[in-house]
């Protein structure tokens, strides 16, 4: 004899597992369909801002190219291709491949958002240099177009992101490339740096532990195939050439001399005092506004008190209040003695 109970259970069971698989908007199968999709279109965007970074660079964009960049095996590079011809966004051009004006419109929209996040994650949070371009590819996707106009109000309508990148404008408009690698900048001239590559993140990551920034003056002192050395606030700096290619330069007018080097609070014994002169640019956002706010601005009067064992953190006199700031933060106040 069934049992009513039993019957009543594994009825519940069923059903709980069907709603678990089909629920709209919730169940499994909901999900997995939304998340396939959801790659396919981020794999079709990137592929866009891949076609157009090439164009912006006149540099052919090919299947080659493309299957490198994503990175995918060429028979799917070539099927997400012949999507995107069909989609109208993308035209083949002999052997290889451009944009049409829909798909140039795409991609500079996909651009906008991402630059805006990274300008709003170095000027706004705490997270470090090598955290902005990640995010940013994250969030660009799931952005909306009037999410991005938000963001770029807050933020003053930015011109440029953290990495000297041009942010193109709301209707589309971006400014040409200017400069050269600083491998091609010639020995002895000052320059500007304008720009400074994320990727690959490796090489990114040792342009900023040297303290490499947009804005930085610098002066090539000598090229060999093995290094480049340059001065670049006051300090000597060596790179390999292909780390050094990602750095992108302008010459400096005749008359604009370099700015001198400056000494930083690190370099403070303990009873020594001196007066900020400034805060680095390489000191952004959250770090910067800590800052700011502890007092550390230009004309500050500044004294070491204390230091730890290791010598790191060192505790500060700053307007009467103590204040322990660690080396790395130490080395971004500039000071007079």
């Amino acid at each position: 004899m069934i049992n009513p109970l039993h019957t009543l259970l594994i009825g519940s069971a069923l059903l709980g597992i069907l709603a678990l698989l089909f629920w709209p908007d919730r169940g499994l199968l909901w999900r997995w369909r939304h998340g396939q999709t959801l790659n396919e279109r981020v794999r079709l965007e990137d592929a866009l801002k891949h076609l157009y970074h090439q164009e912006y660079k006149n540099r052919a964009a090919t299947l080659e190219s493309l299957s490198g960049a994503l990175p995918l095996p060429q028979e799917q590079a070539a099927k997400l291709l012949a999507e995107l011809e069909e989609m109208e966004l993308v035209k083949a051009q002999y052997s290889s491949f451009g944009l049409t004006a829909e798909g140039r419109s795409y991609a500079l929209r996909i651009i906008r958002t991402h630059r805006l996040w990274e300008r709003y994650f170095a000027d706004e949070t705490g997270l470090t240099e090598t955290q902005w371009h990640q995010e940013a590819e994250r969030r660009e996707h799931y952005t909306t177009p009037e999410q991005a106009e938000v963001l770029a109000m807050q933020m003053g309508n930015p011109l440029h992101d953290p990495h000297g990148d041009p942010i193109p404008s709301s209707s589309g408009d971006l400014p040409p490339l200017e400069g050269m690698p600083l491998t091609d900048f010639p020995l002895g001239e000052a320059g500007r740096i304008t720009h400074i590559e994320d990727e690959p993140e490796a090489l990114y990551a040792q342009l900023v532990a040297q303290g490499l920034y947009p804005g930085m003056y610098l002066r090539v002192l000598a090229k060999s195939p093995e290094r480049l050395l340059c001065t670049a606030d006051g300090e000597e700096i060596k790179l390999a050439p292909v780390v050094a290619a990602n750095v992108t330069v302008v010459p400096l007018p005749k008359a604009v001399k370099l700015e001198q080097p400056h000494a930083t609070l690190a370099a403070l014994r303990v009873g020594e005092a001196a007066v900020v002169v400034g805060v680095s640019r390489a000191c952004r956002g959250l770090q910067r506004r800590r800052l700011m706010d502890l007092g550390i601005v230009p004309g500050t009067n500044i004294s070491a008190e204390l230091s730890s064992m290791s010598g790191n953190p060192t505790a500060y006199n700053i307007r009467g209040a103590t204040i322990a700031l660690r080396k790395d933060q130490a080395n971004l106040v500039h000071i007079r003695r």
